[in-house]
Order: structure tokens, then C-alpha cells, then sequence
């Protein structure tokens, strides 16, 4: 795909899960391969790898990166978040491409067309500074999420929009708030959002020179501040996709993760 930059941010720390990037995930082969690696490898379906980094601030996983064949993009330490680390690589590496797609580190099973929907959606609104995808729960993810909020769990992330596809709110709760009739449908009326995101260039730039919202630190979901600060977020929605793309929350999240990994046969 045609200037397109895909960055994957990837931090050592997590108060959830520390060294989570590095954590082995055992495929369809039974090999286990550490969780950078099966992003980087999701990345490499949507552009040439030569168009993809993975940016960080530690060594331990630059050095793993580059072990297996990747791009690094050594970034500032006091990155708040993948937005901003996305910002800073594209500096950094002195790169002005068409769109920045941010890949979180964290979501191997990330859909190759929900990615390249988020690019065409972004490339045919211009009053849009960025995009990214709300998928419609089936049952088994919706009571996903609601098993990880009645265990104290933080888990996945869910979205509203209004019908003019703009994000109105993201949370890490389960929004919105469903009556028993409704959270019994096969495919409950809530949308988990997807960790990708595709930027203009220039949305990374006024995205820094916002500075933090309350918001933004409250939830610890780095897309708020967009909102916060009165910019447009594009949702495009999507049906479920046929499987639960889970994303590498805690640890409990790593057996259901392999699990799909085997069932889809990815190696």
C-alpha cells in the first residue's frame, strides 16, 4: 500500500502486564513467539516491512526486533503513549507519509481489512484527522468484556458514535449500559474498539501540542485527548469479524489468544 507508515509502539513497563512485549505466544506449530514479533508479522499482511517500525524506548525490545528481522525506531522516554511515540518516530526517522497507521503492539489478531478500511476511510474525508474501528460484539466478546469488569479486570476498550460516524466517547468500562433483553442478543448492541488507529501526519503534530486531558489520564486511553480537545475521531464500523480480536490485556488474556491463533492456523 502507497505512503503508508505503519509504527508499533511497544513500552517495556505495564502496571498490568510487565514485559508484556516480550511475552511468548505459542501458535498453530506450537512455536512460541514473543508478542512483538506476531504484531510485527500482522503488520507485514497490510505493507512491505520495509514501511513498518517498531517504536521503543528499550533495548531489551529493540533487541528482539532487530533478531527477527525488524525495524526499530528509538524514541523519547517520555512518550506517554503510542500516539505520542508515533509522533516522535515519524520525527525521529524524518518521514512525511500520506498516513501513519498505529499498530498497537498489543493486538496481534488485529483483521488486515479493518486496517486498509481505516486508510480508504481516512483518504475520502478530509475533515477527519484520524480513524479507527468499532466492531459490532458477538456474544463470547461481549461476555469477555463484562467477565474482565465483574473481576476488576481493566480488558478491551468500547466506543459510541453518533450516525455521522464520529466517536462520541471511549471507555474501558462496557458502554453503553445494556438492559437484560438486550445483553442477551447473539450480537449485543455495544462495539469493542479495535487498539488502530490511522493519522494524518499533521494530527500527530497538533496531537503533542495538546498536551494531556483529564480524561485521557482518567480512562488511560491515549484517543481521548483528541476528543478532549475538540478534534473529530472517524469511527468505521464493522460487523464482527468471525473471531475475537483480543487484545494481550493481562495474563489471562494469553490462553484465549492462543487459542485463536491455533484455530485460524497462524503459525
Amino acid at each position: 500500500m502507497a505512503d503508508v507508515a505503519v509504527i508499533i509502539p511497544a513500552r517495556y513497563q505495564s502496571s498490568r502486564y510487565p514485559a508484556k512485549p516480550l511475552a511468548p505466544l505459542v501458535g498453530a506449530t506450537g512455536i512460541a513467539k514473543p508478542l512483538i514479533q506476531r504484531s510485527w508479522e500482522c503488520a507485514t499482511a497490510i505493507v512491505d516491512p520495509a514501511s513498518i517500525w517498531v517504536a521503543t524506548d528499550d533495548d531489551r525490545i529493540a533487541d528482539v526486533v532487530r533478531d527477527f528481522g525488524g525495524q526499530v525506531a528509538m524514541t523519547a522516554e517520555s512518550c506517554a503513549n503510542g500516539t505520542e511515540r508515533c509522533a516522535d518516530a515519524i520525527a525521529r526517522l524524518g518521514i512525511d507519509p500520506a498516513v501513519v497507521v498505529n499498530l498497537q503492539g498489543d493486538a496481534p489478531l488485529t483483521p488486515v481489512h479493518v486496517v486498509t478500511a481505516l486508510i480508504d476511510a481516512l483518504g475520502s474525508a478530509s475533515n477527519i484527522a484520524m480513524t479507527t474501528p468499532a466492531i459490532r460484539c458477538a456474544q463470547s466478546t461481549y461476555a469477555h468484556l463484562v467477565g474482565d469488569q465483574a473481576q476488576g479486570r481493566v480488558g478491551g476498550t468500547t466506543v459510541v458514535f453518533g450516525g455521522d460516524n464520529r466517536a462520541l466517547y471511549f471507555s474501558k468500562r462496557v458502554i453503553p449500559h445494556l438492559p437484560p433483553e438486550q445483553a442477551a442478543l447473539p450480537f449485543p448492541p455495544v462495539h469493542l474498539h479495535l487498539g488502530v488507529y490511522a493519522y494524518r501526519p499533521d494530527a500527530l503534530r497538533r496531537y503533542v501540542a495538546l498536551g494531556p486531558s483529564e480524561l485521557e489520564a482518567l480512562e488511560g486511553l491515549e484517543q481521548l485527548r483528541f476528543l478532549a480537545g475538540g478534534v473529530a475521531v472517524g469511527v468505521v464500523p464493522f460487523d464482527p469479524i468471525g473471531w475475537d480480536a483480543i487484545e494481550l490485556n493481562n495474563p489471562s488474556d494469553v490462553a484465549p489468544i492462543e487459542a485463536i491463533l491455533k484455530t485460524r492456523g497462524i503459525e
